[in-house]
């Protein structure tokens, strides 16, 4: 026969009618089938009846009630982690924003616009961050650029002479 070790909870804030009343405001079911087991335990129900009820397993129950203990009902929610911390940092990216907006220089970058993969090598000199080109074309997204492109234009190019060299015949 298994013996179960009993469940004690040190935390008296709250009684059975007040943890119940609790879980009934809570919109979160996971935490709400958590305060309803936390209850059976408080009114004497053993740990692996008070698990199954809830549709969870005795150790599991035993892990919320020593969460329970330390934090009271807000620690029986979820976690949730913040995610990874962003590559650039808002000075950089203002800057990545400026450079974009600026455009490239011809002699000193070696484009006559910029691609993605221009600006991960500038953002690797510059910033010492290597990401990859579809990264650089999100971080440019969350600046608020687009991916429209004027028609390019020779550095070179004379706006005179090719008005000059275009067709003047008389309209029919």
């Amino acid at each position: 026969m298994e013996v179960l070790m009993a469940i004690e909870i040190t935390r008296t804030d709250m009684s059975t009618s007040e943890l119940r009343a609790a879980a009934a405001r809570t919109k979160d079911a996971k935490a709400v089938r958590r305060i309803l087991a936390i209850a059976l335990v408080l009114e004497g129900a053993d740990r692996k009846t008070a698990a199954e009820a809830c549709g969870m397993d005795r150790q599991t129950l035993r892990d919320w009630v020593h969460r329970y203990n330390a934090e009271g009902i807000a620690g029986l929610s979820n976690r949730y982690s913040a995610g990874p911390s962003p590559l650039l940092n808002s000075e950089q990216r203002a800057e990545l924003a400026r450079m974009v907006r600026e455009g490239p220089d011809l002699e000193a970058d070696g484009v006559v616009r910029w691609r993605c993969v221009d600006l991960k090598r500038k953002i690797e000199d510059r910033f010492g961050v290597a990401m990859h080109e579809r990264t650089v074309g999100k971080q440019l997204a969350a600046l608020g650029f687009r991916r429209l492109s004027v028609r390019p234009q020779h550095p070179r190019s004379d706006p005179l002479a090719q008005e000059a060299f275009k067709k003047t015949l008389p309209r029919r």
